[in-house]
């Protein structure tokens, strides 16, 4: 048993080192594999085990290191010390949240203070009639940003590997929960919370492993467009500007917004239905439905029904802004023109058929029968194909 031990514990301690980052990173072939039992076991346990790898190491060189020849022992110290240096980069460089940190300096500004350029995309949310924007260069790289809106406590999230922008109530159980980021799964970040250290995927704010397994975030409804949009629409929002003691990291996301980063991991796959590229995903209640970009951008206009849900995803001139509202209006579904020239007419906004109004990009009815009337946003986010596909495996396509 005694010639076993060491070569045992050796792999047993190199093995659970690697495996418990490999799993929970995006490193060759590492976010393709159901693995998120094995990866949580190895974290959860990763000092116990050290130990049983140490103690059977001990046992196999007890008495027998001395008489060893020089080569057998040189090969066991430089084993040792190859640990040592896996042991610091697998604890202190590559864990994620050794990667990425929390702001330091949480600035919000109003737009007479803002540094953030106009044509940056944010997510934006509205709470108690408090509104915030969260530029996605700058929350990408943190993954999360806790605060409160309107007295409400919130986590803005964003996922670059999956371009994934939610935000939730970090409510658990009646009690405020902290958050940490842990590594990712399927290529999508997770977060590990304080209380339990379950881990929570950030696409869908479900718990995947861990005692609250099976638990579920309540979203708090958000939308991406430019800022210019958001400060049109929401004049007196807040805008979080860059934390100085991080100016090298957001250089590192320079090009996320417009798919254009050199990164593989967050490049857009210009050509529809490839793994990077963009759709507007939609859930209502039991049914899922992806849109492809390049046809928001080339129709302007799509009018279309989830079960129970008639909507209409609309993108701005700017073809960065873009919105989905429901389209049912005093128990009646309009329908909105796909007319691209009207946007070459300075008609500030779209023109619904049914009753020859016109609407701006806001939602509001601005001229005609139904002036005054407002449509009524519906939760949707902007996402890589294969990120939607996989945390809404029964999805329909417009394709």
């Amino acid at each position: 048993m005694k010639r076993f031990a060491l070569p045992v514990g050796l792999f047993l301690l190199f093995a659970a080192e690697i495996l418990r980052v490999y799993f929970i990173m995006p490193f060759p072939g590492s976010q393709q594999s159901n693995t998120i039992a094995l990866a949580y076991f190895l974290g959860k346990y990763i000092l116990y085990i050290r130990i049983l790898a140490l103690l059977l190491i001990a046992f196999g060189v007890y008495r027998s290191f001395l008489s060893w020849k020089k080569w057998k022992k040189g090969l066991f110290i430089f084993g040792m010390l190859l640990y040592a240096a896996i042991f610091y980069l697998v604890n202190f460089k590559f864990l994620a949240d050794k990667m990425f940190y929390q702001p330091k300096n949480k600035i919000l500004v109003s737009s007479a203070d803002n540094h953030v350029s106009p044509d940056k995309l944010v997510i934006g949310v509205t709470i108690n009639n408090e509104s915030k924007a969260y530029p996605i260069e700058i929350i990408g790289y943190h993954h999360q940003v806790q605060d409160t809106i309107g007295g409400t406590p919130v986590i803005v999230t964003y996922c670059t590997v999956c371009r994934t922008g939610r935000v939730f109530s970090p409510i658990v159980n009646g009690k405020k929960e902290s958050f940490r980021l842990v590594g990712m799964d399927h290529f999508n970040a997770m977060f590990e919370d304080k209380t339990t250290k379950s881990w929570w995927r950030q696409a869908t704010g479900v718990a995947i492993a861990g005692p609250r397994k099976g638990n579920e975030l309540k979203e708090i409804p958000s939308e991406q467009m430019r800022l210019a949009s958001w400060l049109r629409l929401n004049p007196n929002s807040l805008i979080l500007q860059p934390d100085p003691a991080f100016t090298k990291k957001y250089k590192d996301l320079a090009g996320f917004d417009d798919g254009t980063i050199k990164s593989g991991l967050e490049k857009r796959d210009s050509a529809s239905w490839k793994f990077k590229s963009w759709i507007v995903g939609i859930q209502h209640d039991k049914t899922a439905k992806a849109y492809d970009w390049n046809e928001l951008l080339a129709k302007k206009v799509i009018n279309d029904s989830l079960p129970g849900l008639p909507v209409v995803i609309v993108i701005e001139p700017d073809n960065a802004s873009w919105h989905v509202w429901n389209r049912n209006i005093n128990n009646q579904s309009l329908v909105f023109s796909q007319d691209i020239p009207i946007f070459s007419r300075n008609i500030e906004g779209i023109i619904d058929i049914t009753t020859g109004s016109t609407w701006n990009f806001d939602g509001l009815c601005t001229n005609g029968a139904l002036k005054g009337q407002r449509l009524i946003p519906v939760q949707a986010s902007q996402e890589f194909w294969h990120s939607w596909q996989t945390f809404h495996p029964g999805t329909q396509s417009s394709k």
